[in-house]
Parts: C-alpha cells; structure tokens; sequence
C-alpha cells in the first residue's frame, strides 16, 4: 500500500506541475475540465484506501481473536474421491475452482482420503502447462508420511534448491498450494506485510497457529464440511485434532510443530522460491549456457498471454535484434522482480497514457527506477523494446505493453478463468487484494 501510495502522489505531482511549456517532459496541460477530472480520481483511489485499511485492521482483529479462543478453521482440502464439481459463476468460486481443478492434474499423492503435491509436483504445476506423465496418486502410509516429514530440511537451512533437492519427498495441501502462488507473484516490498498478516499478535513471530488460521482467506463457501447425516459440521477444530502435518509446516515450524518464523527466515524463503522457479525455466532454454537467446526471452515473456500472434512478435525480434548478446540469468531474474512491481509502474505509464504519448527506451529505464527501485540493464530494455514495440517506431505504448504484461503477471495460475467468469465482486476483490498484500 505504501508503494502504491508514493507511485499516486508522484503521479499527482505530475500532473499538477507539468504543462504544455514546460520542456521536453510535456506531459499535461491543465484545463478546468481534466482538474474535475482529476479530482474524481483521487476521491475514487482515496475510498479505495480507506476501505482497504479498514478491512485490513478488521481482518487482523478477526484472527487475533480466533488465535486467543484457542481454535482453528477446518481448512478446506481436495479429496481423492471427489467428482468434478458444477461451477456457478460466483467470481470467487470460480477462482478458486479453477486453482483446485490444477491442483487436482498435477498432485500425486493421496493421504486419509486427501490430495497432495510432492514439491517437483508444485513446480511441474507453474512451469508447464500439463503434467509429463498421467497422475496415478499414491497413497501414502503413515510411515512413509513420517519419513517424508523427517527428511525435510529446519528453514534456515533453505536455499533456492528446496524444492528441487526434497522433489517427490514431502506433501503440499491445497492452501499451502495457493500460498506458494501467491508467493511468485508477490514484489520484495511485499514481503513484510505478508508477514506482518501472518503476524496477529504483533510479536515479530510466526507461531504454528498464527500461520494456520490466516488461512481463512482462501477458504469458499462450498468448502463446509457435511457430515454423514448431512448436517454442517463446526467450522472450528481443535489444533491437535485430526491436523496433518506438511512438509511446508515443518519447514517452518518443526517437527514438533514448536519453532517460530522469524521475518528474515520468510523473506529467504519467499525469495528463493521466486529464484528456485526462475532458474528452472532459464535453465530449460539456456541448455547449460549462461546466457538465453533474446528470442527465447520473448518466447518467455509471450507464454501464458492473450497475444495471438506470438509468431509475428518472435519475427519481430529476429528481424530488429542484428548483434544477439543473450540474456544473462540476471537480468531474467531483474525483469521479473520489475513484472511483480508491475501495478506501480502501470500508474507511472498511465502518465504517459493520459497524454497520448508513447515512451523512449530512457523514459521506460527511468520509469521503471521510480516505480519499483530497479535497474535494468541497457541490454535488456533495448530487447523488451524491440519485442513489444509493435509498429517499430522506438516508443512503447501503455497497450503495446502494460496490456499483454499485466496477463502475464498472473502467469504462475496459467489455468486462467474462461472469459464468459471472469466476475469481480468487491467482496471478493478485497480478499484477493489484501491476500497479495497491495
């Protein structure tokens, strides 16, 4: 929220000081009808706010509150014995149906009747577009859980080859599973109000049960539980009663379920999750190398959008780019962290949007320092350039990029909505919003 706060008072100050005179930064000339304008906006961005906060607070409130009766929500799971389910077009059940629906293709591992992912399950699931082979679960016994849950590495010994080196070694619940998406897409400055959700008592620690009930935010209507003489049973359990434990929440928490998360240990995690699946998907297309073709960095770029022309991009490049330097795994993981810190810098091109103006290859490189702190090579803005600059005129506009990036920004759920549901509630919106943490 903070981010986002700075990037709208640096738009307002744009707004307000520049002019038709005022030089070859000419953004916005002030006229009594785009003041009212203005004006509209901001009372719009201020309500939004002010009802984001608001709920924020009333969510911790809620949780503190569940954490001191001592009780827990029964978090929603996936059976092995489920049919698929009919959809309505409640944009939330929607959402989270399509996020269960691939967690359903890609887990491979049954336990007392639930579906689990293996850690190499979870990164099959955001790094390709179906499974390798065709799922048959296994059903795990309590023996082999046990073993499993004893190979997992305390968090301070994570590193960005977790989940590659535990690969079939370890289970993943469905809302663990939305968490680590969340995680992918979540920007550095992010990290801390992650945490701090995480944190209801505001101690600087992340206890075992703090971590369990924020689940709630992923819970659906539909997920009641209904006992066999069809009556709701209790949305409340107790926490040592029928809870099963994951590879996530020994990692986190030990196999005594006793140790605390301190924020630097989340930070490291959540970063080296982030680097865990780039490197895999650099590595896929640099073939030992340490460096990725430009093409396949569009290639990249281009997978999981809207753009049906992928081809003619792929032209494009080959055709503008003479004196090929490749993309170093640097650079790959610096663009990404700018894709995660997209919403701020959508606002510093929206600048440029408002006066119908495209934006050079300095002003892109400027913009993108302001809005997320990051600096990205010469080498790698000239290729976005020559990748998205459809009309080949030097200049990117608002909708050459920002409207094919902003689908690739979710690219970690590639399983996206059809159209026809693609519904927002403010409800809905708000949960989804303070889930990410903007």
């Amino acid at each position: 929220m903070n981010t986002t706060m700075a990037a709208f008072r640096r738009l307002i100050s744009t707004l307000t000081n520049f002019s038709s005179t005022s030089g070859r930064f000419m953004v916005w000339k002030q006229t009594p009808e785009r003041t009212r304008l203005f004006k509209r906006i901001a009372t719009g961005v201020c309500i939004a706010i002010g009802a984001g906060i608001s709920n924020y607070y009333n969510v911790q409130k809620k949780l503190s509150t569940q954490i001191d009766d001592g009780l827990l929500l029964a978090l929603p799971a996936v059976s092995a014995t489920d049919k698929d389910k009919t959809f309505d077009l409640d944009d939330e059940d929607v959402y989270m149906s399509s996020h269960e629906t691939r967690f359903r293709l890609f887990s491979s591992m049954e336990y007392e009747g639930q579906l689990y992912m293996t850690p190499l399950n979870f990164i099959e699931s955001v790094t390709m577009s179906e499974p390798k082979n065709k799922r048959i679960w296994k059903s795990l016994t309590k023996q082999e859980l046990e073993q499993m849950l004893t190979d997992t590495p305390p968090v301070f010994k994570g590193s960005s080859n977790l989940f590659r080196n535990l690969r079939h070694r370890g289970i993943i619940g469905y809302t663990e599973y939305i968490f680590l998406l969340c995680i992918l897409t979540k920007p550095h400055a992010g990290f801390k109000i992650a945490f701090n959700m995480f944190d209801a008592d505001g101690n600087e620690m992340v206890d075992k049960r703090e971590f369990l009930v924020l689940e709630e935010i992923f819970r659906k209507k539909k997920d009641r539980k209904v006992g066999a003489d069809g009556a709701p049973r209790s949305d409340k359990l107790n926490m040592d009663e029928n809870m099963t434990d994951t590879t996530l929440l020994v990692h986190f928490f030990g196999k005594k379920g006793k140790a605390e998360l301190g924020f630097d240990d989340f930070y490291r995690f959540m970063d080296n999750l982030q680097t865990e699946v780039l490197e895999i998907e650099f590595l896929s297309y640099s073939k030992g190398l340490p460096i990725i073709s430009e093409e396949d960095f569009a290639r990249i770029l281009l997978r999981f959008t809207n753009v049906d022309d992928i081809a003619g991009y792929l032209d494009n490049v080959r055709k503008s780019i003479t004196d090929e330097k490749g993309i170093t795994f640097d650079e790959f993981r610096s663009f990404f962290q700018f894709m995660n810190n997209l919403e701020d810098f959508a606002i510093a091109m929206q600048m440029y949007n408002f006066a119908n103006r495209s934006i050079g290859q300095d002003e892109f490189a400027r913009a993108v320092y302001v809005a997320t702190g990051l600096k990205l090579t010469d080498h790698l803005v000239h290729t976005v350039f020559h990748i998205f600059d459809e009309d080949r005129d030097g200049q990117l506009s608002y909708k050459e990029f920002i409207g094919v990036m902003k689908d690739r920004l979710h690219r970690r759920a590639a399983f996206r909505v059809d159209d026809k549901k693609k519904f927002t509630s403010f409800k809905s919106c708000l949960k989804k919003e303070i889930s990410s943490g903007r």
